[in-house]
């Protein structure tokens, strides 16, 4: 099927089949961590300091980590963290199961996964390009690689609320602990032939890092897709850690009503990636951004007007839609129009952007929801990302209007 066509390459078909259970595994051990945490200190604020820490070092450390992934082999950096991640559930397990498991453990196994992760997610978006022999099916792979995340995110934690009312936390762990073998299978199977790295190792990371930063400076289409996805990443798409108060608050919902906002989120995102899988090579990336932006904006907005519970639900999906719409397409264009020898240091801006600037988000968001309210809040989010789109429109006027005077 066409849909499809990016599995006719066997690398990138074992790597989906890996990542799949593998991200099964992750999913169960997120839920699986917050029940932890809140049954041990019945903390709101240390449940999102908890998930704070594990997500920090994308923000802190991706920009170098970009410089360090350009001039090694990706493939070999992806099956180092594999194991290191393994041995991470590994010890998060023991932990648990020998009775051990306090805040302070799980802040520092949680940031310890988080300075594992920052490499592996840079490392293996820069190796998806060596996985997919023809270019123009790139956006397709990129797409479904979303798709396999989002359909964990639905799946993971259904299968993982079974298991942790049933044999406890521990069995999450151990699960994600075993989901790494079959990861670590495919990946030995793979026969990825890389690009040999244009930077000397001799070179240090902080030259790298200056060298990315001035491609790109000399980039303004990359910088202006990095500056829009931290944007959305600060006041639009942290409007997913509002949902539990949006169900309780605005609904006078339980945690059934939750469920529900989640798994909507959760199904439109996934047919965003759908939606991005179908595109056909030459489309234009950047007035797809815009529109998404727009989307979410407009559909943060009505989400906010909402009066009806089906209606609040119907905008949840369309804004997870648009949300997964931008950053996949913001990501294929990163890696189809970035030079090789810079990918892995653009795509660690665009994580940086993306994973590293959300909890900040969240902690903002979260702010001013105490202050002025749910529903205040979901209009001043929604304002924001129509402003967002809105000036990006502006910026692609003037670009179109320049080369026009240029020729």
């Amino acid at each position: 099927m066409e849909l499809f066509r990016s599995l006719q390459y066997p690398n990138f078909r074992l790597h989906t089949i890996g990542q799949s259970i593998s991200l099964l595994g992750t999913w169960m051990q997120r839920i699986a961590i917050s029940w932890l945490v809140y049954r041990l200190t019945e903390s709101v604020f240390l449940l999102g300091f908890v998930s704070f820490v594990s997500l920090l070092p994308s923000l802190v450390l991706s920009p170098f980590i970009g410089s360090f992934v350009d001039r090694r082999s990706k493939y070999r950096l992806v099956v180092m963290t594999q194991v290191l991640l393994m041995l991470q559930a590994g010890i998060l397990t023991l932990v648990v199961f020998m009775g051990w498991a306090t805040v302070w453990w799980l802040c520092v196994l949680g940031f310890a996964q988080g300075v594992i992760n920052a490499f592996d997610v840079v490392s293996r978006q820069a190796l998806l390009v060596s996985l997919v022999d023809q270019k123009k099916d790139l956006p397709n792979a990129i797409a479904l690689n979303s798709s396999v995340f989002n359909a964990a995110r639905m799946v993971g934690p259904a299968i993982g609320g079974v298991l942790l009312s049933m044999y406890g936390e521990q069995a999450c762990f151990l699960v994600n602990f075993l989901s790494f073998v079959p990861v670590l299978t495919t990946l030995s199977m793979m026969k990825v032939v890389e690009k040999a790295p244009t930077n000397p190792k001799g070179s240090s990371n902080w030259q790298g890092l200056l060298d990315g930063f001035d491609y790109l400076k000399r980039s303004p289409h990359l910088a202006s897709l990095i500056i829009i996805m931290t944007c959305s990443s600060l006041f639009v798409i942290p409007y997913t850690s509002l949902l539990p108060a949006v169900a309780k608050d605005l609904f006078k919902g339980d945690e059934t009503t939750f469920s529900w906002f989640e798994s909507v989120a959760g199904f439109g995102a996934m047919l965003g990636a759908i939606q991005m899988a179908r595109l056909k090579s030459g489309e234009n990336l950047r007035y797809r951004v815009m529109f998404s932006a727009f989307m979410m904006g407009t559909s943060l907005l009505l989400l906010a007007y909402a009066h009806y519970l089906p209606s609040a639900l119907f905008f949840t999906g369309a804004v997870s839609f648009a949300m997964m719409m931008q950053n996949s397409s913001i990501n294929t264009y990163i890696q189809t129009h970035a030079m090789s020898a810079y990918r892995a240091r653009i795509m660690s801006y665009y994580v940086m952007a993306f994973q590293g600037v959300f909890p900040i988000g969240s902690l903002l968001i979260g702010s001013v929801a105490d202050t002025i309210g749910i529903k205040s809040t979901l209009y001043v989010m929604g304002s924001m990302g129509v402003l967002i789109a809105v000036c990006y429109y502006i910026y692609l006027r003037l670009h179109i209007q320049r080369r026009l005077f240029k020729m």
